[in-house]
């Protein structure tokens, strides 16, 4: 029975995400490299992480100097991410729960792997943004009708 509860547990956790945000799905290690050369960041910048997962781009960032705030609705992966990242405290800043109602002010780069039909949802948040300019890096999906910057294998790069 216990081991029922927790399977579910489990489940339940992996499939909130997909309602509301990313699925979990780690980053290719080749793919860091580029989501850093794509986004031009350095030492210093600010780079938000929607969905962070296990921590990998988080990890990859933080060592080179790069602020993160990483955001993760998966009980299990921000455990796992907060435990890895430990380490890296002064460049990063994990957030437990839904992005959607956060403000991305001090952001330079904004990383996701959103499903298609939240791509336009995000796209009209970052419309209405009356800060600063913003880099996303979108892996894999595309925002309709949206001009795509730069193109790196799976990775695009839009202009806010």
């Amino acid at each position: 029975m216990i081991i029922l509860i927790i399977l579910l547990l489990i489940i339940f956790s992996f499939s909130i995400a997909v309602l509301v945000g990313p699925p979990y799905l780690p980053i290719f290690k080749n793919q860091l490299a580029q989501i850093i050369e794509l986004g031009q960041l350095k030492p210093g910048d600010k780079l938000i992480d929607l969905g962070c997962g296990d921590g990998r781009l988080v990890r990859y960032a933080a060592k080179r100097g790069i602020q993160v705030v990483g955001y993760e609705i998966n009980p299990i992966l921000f455990l796992f991410c907060w435990l890895t990242t430990r380490r890296y405290s002064q460049n990063v800043n994990l957030i437990f729960g839904n992005f959607w109602q956060k403000d991305f002010i001090e952001a330079d780069v904004i990383y996701t792997f959103l499903l298609p039909r939240l791509m336009t949802k995000l796209d009209d948040k970052l419309n209405d943004y009356p800060y600063k300019p913003i880099k996303l890096i979108s892996f894999s999906f595309i925002i309709p009708n949206k001009k795509i910057i730069k193109k790196m294998n799976n990775l695009f790069l839009y202009l806010f």
